[in-house]
């Protein structure tokens, strides 16, 4: 018996399943929970053929029980994810996208080296590594299908897409400094580069000029305040390229994507470890307290079209700011902890101009859900980045760091 006829034993199942195919191959089934079980399995044998020999596969490469079940899981946009059940384990799958990270081996090999670092100098700390095939493997590859890689769920532990409390906020700041604390003595020019110019501000900022001699022209015509807007706070770059030639600034390893849905938490709430560590490559501390900044000030994400919902809770910024710093006090440097305020500016900034340049594009790179959804993006950004610098002194004066 296959795996996939095993796990439509029960109509709840079949379900689970109908869902599975549908996120996988994007099909509409209509009504099929209300077919019996022969005629069901005919149509996904027929139309997902690919899909089921897929998933044999993993299993078979993994030694995962051909009985388990499969089911979409998380609500991750790069990478796509499924939880698998296998008797009373649950074990999390994952396909790298390729066409993001162009060298998914240099992920692995990352995460090689990290988990031997921690192992033999911070056994205690958790660390999710994956699962090694068995033959012992870290990932596998799938002519196809891609890059995937599994990791064991951990029990009684639980993510979260939405910061609700600025304990919540402490606790995932606390976990990410934790993680480059424990990581500093690491040597961290043995890191692969994942993403190149991931962070670069000079860079993005010069395709965001480019964008505006060769982009779509009537986008920017009805672009030209927020344009304007952008180009006046060019003092950004400038910051963050000294910042690239002062040696007070250290290169650590970073996680570089800090958002809340990035952070195990244990039943209670508190922070349990840092995962999806595909983008952990060496960096500066402001992309992960900036990103922070970014993700977890304003109760409203990036997504939001009414602005007047953008605001920077200042509770959630001393959060932000105790919790990473109860981790980082002793390893940042005194010039370093002068820009934890411009780390949030930083990385708003960079997101308003990497938005706003898609949408001179014509959405060329993050693509649109609907007419001006980047410029909307955009908007927001350059909204929330208002709002910090109207705060920043109130800001400092919070950490009691001036810069």
């Amino acid at each position: 018996m296959c795996w996939f006829e095993s796990s439509l034993g029960h109509q709840s199942k079949a379900l689970s399943l109908i869902k599975l195919f549908c996120f996988e191959y994007r099909l509409v089934f209509s009504a099929i929970a209300c077919m019996n079980f022969h005629r069901f399995h005919f149509i996904i044998s027929s139309l997902n053929k690919p899909a089921l020999i897929m998933f044999e596969t993993i299993f078979k490469e993994f030694g995962i029980n051909p009985k388990a079940s499969v089911k979409p899981f998380g609500s991750g946009l790069i990478n796509n994810t499924w939880l698998i059940s296998e008797n009373e384990n649950n074990l999390v799958l994952q396909r790298i996208n390729h066409n993001v990270f162009k060298q998914p081996l240099d992920i692995a090999i990352n995460i090689g080296l990290i988990s031997e670092y921690f192992k033999m100098n911070h056994p205690d700390h958790l660390f999710v590594c994956p699962r090694k095939t068995v033959a012992g493997e870290e990932m596998i590859f799938i002519k196809g299908e891609g890059y995937f890689r599994l990791f064991p769920f951990i029990k009684n532990s639980h993510t979260t897409d939405v910061v609700t409390s600025s304990s919540q906020a402490y606790e995932a700041a606390k976990q990410f400094g934790r993680f480059t604390n424990l990581l500093s003595a690491f040597p961290v020019d043995k890191l692969k580069t994942t993403l190149p110019d991931f962070h670069n501000l000079p860079l993005r900022y010069e395709q965001f000029e480019t964008a505006i001699k060769g982009g779509y022209k009537e986008r920017i015509k009805q672009s030209a305040a927020i344009i304007n807007f952008l180009k006046n706070q060019y003092e950004i770059v400038t910051i963050s390229e000294q910042i690239s030639a002062n040696t007070d600034f250290k290169k650590r390893v970073t996680h570089h994507d800090s958002k809340i849905s990035n952070v195990l938490f244990d039943e209670n709430d508190k922070g349990l470890c840092v995962i999806d560590l595909d983008t952990v490559m060496p960096g500066y501390f402001i992309s992960d307290f900036g990103d922070m900044m970014r993700t977890y000030l304003s109760p409203v994400s990036e997504e939001e079209k009414d602005l007047s919902k953008i605001e920077i809770r200042d509770e959630y910024f001393k959060a932000i700011a105790d919790g990473y710093l109860s981790e980082m006090g002793n390893e940042l440097s005194p010039v370093e902890k002068k820009y934890l305020v411009y780390a949030g500016k930083f990385m708003v900034y960079m997101q308003a101009l990497r938005f706003l340049t898609d949408h001179l594009n014509n959405d060329a790179y993050y693509g649109a859900k609907y007419e001006g959804h980047n410029f909307i993006r955009a908007d927001n950004q350059a909204t929330l980045l208002k709002k910090i610098i109207e705060k920043e002194k109130l800001l400092q004066d919070l950490v009691g760091f001036k810069q």
